[in-house]
């Protein structure tokens, strides 16, 4: 499955054994979309094709998923540490050609997206995020009600290779877990969130155990290195520094629990603005259109 007519795929060495999947179409100035877990780049494909005719638009499998590689790590959970992955993002960029972009994250992709800013801050000309706090925040205001809500945050990150056995067990009712009933065809009909095709390749990464392990690293990191960096990078006053625009779903733990601008002003100095939509963590599957008006706005 492809993003849209026009778009051509990509692989590109970041490290010597780690190389980034992705694809890109359009002309104008580039727009870096970074998607979330459990997903890959298709959960833009309901916006991207019509973002090409403004933005040379690229979309990248972050490392862990998708086509791009899936290192084993050492046990120190840096390989997918958000500024590891920061740095394949700006490999990638730069290999493209494109000295300065703007970029929206998804979930994980936000966070990913986070740290770009933060340690590329003259690459980053505007940031949006979606549905997410910083990852500092949420992890310390822990409470009964968050692990509940995000309970994989805490099962991911259990010593391997417990999660990865069980995830693969039954990849099918995983996804369920996060995306409802899984579509039963190939078509998409009119009205659907997730495309049935699109939905085919994120269970498939569930059957790799390569794929499920850099899963299971990303938040691995996320509980370890990720929060050490964050915390040095706020005692330090390193923040994200270009416009930032936050977007969040109404029936989501981010709407009940945080302040998302707030939090995100506290890590940013370029200026924080944002919204929530009426609809679930899945954004751009659930409400191209509207994500589409408020990137077109920014953005432009």
């Amino acid at each position: 499955m492809k993003l849209g007519a026009g778009f051509t795929d990509f692989s590109i060495n970041v490290e010597p054994e780690v190389t980034i999947h992705g694809t890109r179409a359009g002309s104008g100035p580039p727009l870096l979309l970074l998607h979330g877990f459990p997903q890959t780049h298709l959960i833009w494909h309901k916006v991207a094709s019509h973002l090409t005719s403004s933005y040379t638009v690229v979309a990248i499998d972050l490392r862990g998923y998708g086509a791009s590689s899936k290192p084993t790590d050492d046990g120190s959970h840096r390989l997918y540490s958000k500024s590891t992955m920061a740095r394949d993002v700006a490999a990638v960029m730069k290999e493209l050609g494109y000295d300065k972009y703007f970029v929206c994250g998804h979930d994980r992709g936000g966070r990913v997206a986070h740290k770009l800013c933060v340690d590329f801050p003259e690459e980053v000309r505007k940031v949006m995020v979606l549905d997410i706090a910083p990852t500092l925040v949420m992890y310390e205001g822990s409470d009964q009600e968050f692990a509940t809500k995000y309970w994989h945050w805490f099962f991911l990150i259990q010593p391997m290779p417990f999660p990865e056995h069980l995830m693969m067990n039954h990849p099918e009712t995983f996804m369920e877990k996060f995306i409802g009933p899984l579509p039963s065809n190939t078509t998409s009909a009119d009205g659907e969130v997730f495309h049935p095709d699109a939905v085919k390749e994120y269970v498939e990464q569930m059957r790799d155990i390569d794929g499920v392990h850099g899963m299971c690293e990303d938040y691995r990191a996320g509980a370890t290195v990720d929060l050490d960096e964050q915390r040095g990078d706020i005692k330090e006053g390193r923040k994200i520094q270009c416009p930032l625009y936050v977007i969040w779903g109404k029936k989501g733990l981010i709407e009940k629990k945080y302040d998302a601008i707030a939090e995100w002003k506290k890590v940013s100095s370029g200026g924080v603005e944002g919204k929530a939509l009426a609809c679930g963590h899945y954004i751009p599957e659930e409400l191209p259109d509207e994500l589409l008006e408020i990137m077109e706005g920014f953005f432009k």
